[in-house]
C-alpha cells in the first residue's frame, strides 16, 4: 500500500525555534541599522541637543545659583530662586493672565480662520490676490506691526483713535490713552496677536479643506443635509488633523509671544499687563536678576511641557498625519 502524499500544508512544518513552533524568537538586531541610520539622524539630533537641550541645561543650572549684577557666579543658592518666584505677590496673577492670553488668542484665530478658509475655498473673482493679501501679517515682522498699531492708537496723532472718534465709539482723539490703561493695553495686545497668527492658521485649514472628498459632500447633499448640517457633521470631522497641529503650534507660539506684549505694555508700571514671557524680559532688564529670570523660565518651560503634553494625550493631533 502506498504511502499517502503530503499535502502542501503537510510539507510546510514549522522550523524549531521559529514563531509557529512556539519557540523563542531571536530579538532583531537594530545595531546595524541604527549606525547606518545616524550620519541621516545625526545633524537632526545635534540640532536637538544644540538648540533645545543644551540651552534648557545651562537656564536649569543658572536658576540654581547666585549671579551678581555683573554676571558673577557667586555660588549655588539651591531652589531659593524658585522659592521667590512662587513668593511673588504677582506671580499667580500672571500666571492666571497668561492662560487667558493663550486661551483667549488660540480661540479666536482659530474661529476666524475657520471662516476665513471656507471663504478662500470658494471660487469668486480675485481669489489669489485675496490669498495673497492674507499671507502680509505672517511675513511682515511682528514688530513692526504691534509698532504700527502701537502709534496708530496714540491719543493725539493716532490713526486709529481718530478713527474711533469719527465713527463715535470715544469722544475726543486725546481723551483716552489705549496704551497707558493695562486693560485696554493687554485687550489690543490679543487683538494684534490674533491678528498675527491668522495667516499660519487659515493656510493650515485651508490645506485640510483640500483633503475633503468632493464625493462625500455630494452624498450629503443627496440625502438632504444643509450647508450647517454638511459643515459641522463632514466637513468639520475631516479637518481634524489640519486642526488639533494649527491649534497646538498655536498653544506654543502664543505662550511663548514676547514683541507684542513688550511693545504694547512695556511703558506700563507695575505688572498689572504681564503674562509670564513679560515677567522674564523685566527680571532681567529691570531688575538684572538674571538667576530669579532663569529659574522664571525653567517654570515656564515646564507649564508649557505640560499644556503639551495633556493636549496631545487627549486630542492626539498626529492621529492622522
Amino acid at each position: 500500500m502506498s504511502p499517502i502524499p503530503e499535502t502542501g500544508a503537510a510539507r510546510r512544518r514549522p522550523r524549531p525555534g521559529g514563531p509557529e513552533s512556539g519557540g523563542a524568537v531571536k530579538p532583531r538586531r537594530g545595531g546595524r541599522e541604527l549606525l547606518a541610520a545616524l550620519p541621516w539622524i545625526g545633524p537632526a539630533l545635534i540640532l536637538i541637543f544644540g538648540v533645545v537641550l543644551f540651552p534648557a541645561v545651562v537656564m536649569f543650572y543658572n536658576s540654581t545659583r547666585d549671579i551678581s549684577i555683573s554676571g558673577l557666579d557667586q555660588g549655588s543658592v539651591g531652589f531659593d530662586n524658585y522659592i521667590e518666584v512662587f513668593t511673588f505677590p504677582y506671580f499667580w496673577p500672571i500666571f492666571g493672565r497668561t492662560i487667558v492670553w493663550v486661551v483667549v488668542v488660540v480661540a479666536a484665530t482659530v474661529i476666524i480662520s475657520l471662516g476665513l478658509a471656507q471663504i478662500l475655498n470658494k471660487a469668486f473673482p480675485g481669489r489669489r490676490i485675496v490669498r495673497l493679501a492674507v499671507i502680509i501679517p505672517w511675513a511682515a515682522s511682528v514688530v513692526m506691526t504691534t509698532m504700527v498699531v502701537y502709534y496708530g492708537l496714540e491719543p493725539y496723532f493716532g490713526i486709529i483713535n481718530t478713527f474711533l472718534v469719527d465713527i463715535g465709539l470715544i469722544d475726543t482723539p486725546e481723551g483716552y490713552g489705549w496704551t497707558r490703561n493695562p486693560e485696554t493695553a493687554f485687550a489690543w495686545s490679543i487683538v494684534i496677536a490674533v491678528f498675527v497668527s491668522l495667516p499660519f492658521t487659515t493656510y493650515t485649514i485651508l490645506a485640510g479643506l483640500a483633503t475633503v472628498p468632493g464625493d462625500v459632500l455630494e452624498a450629503a447633499k443627496m440625502d438632504g443635509a444643509g450647508p450647517a448640517r454638511t459643515y459641522f457633521s463632514v466637513v468639520l470631522p475631516q479637518l481634524r488633523g489640519a486642526l488639533s497641529v494649527a491649534v497646538l503650534i498655536n498653544i506654543i507660539n502664543v505662550f511663548n509671544s514676547l514683541p507684542i506684549l513688550k511693545v504694547m505694555t512695556g511703558s506700563i508700571p507695575g505688572y498689572d499687563a504681564d503674562t509670564i514671557m513679560t515677567m522674564i524680559f523685566k527680571y532681567i532688564q529691570n531688575q538684572h536678576k538674571v538667576d530669579v529670570a532663569s529659574a522664571l523660565s525653567v517654570v515656564a518651560f515646564l507649564i508649557v511641557i505640560v499644556i503639551v503634553a495633556i493636549y496631545v494625550r487627549v486630542v492626539k493631533p498626529m492621529k492622522e498625519v
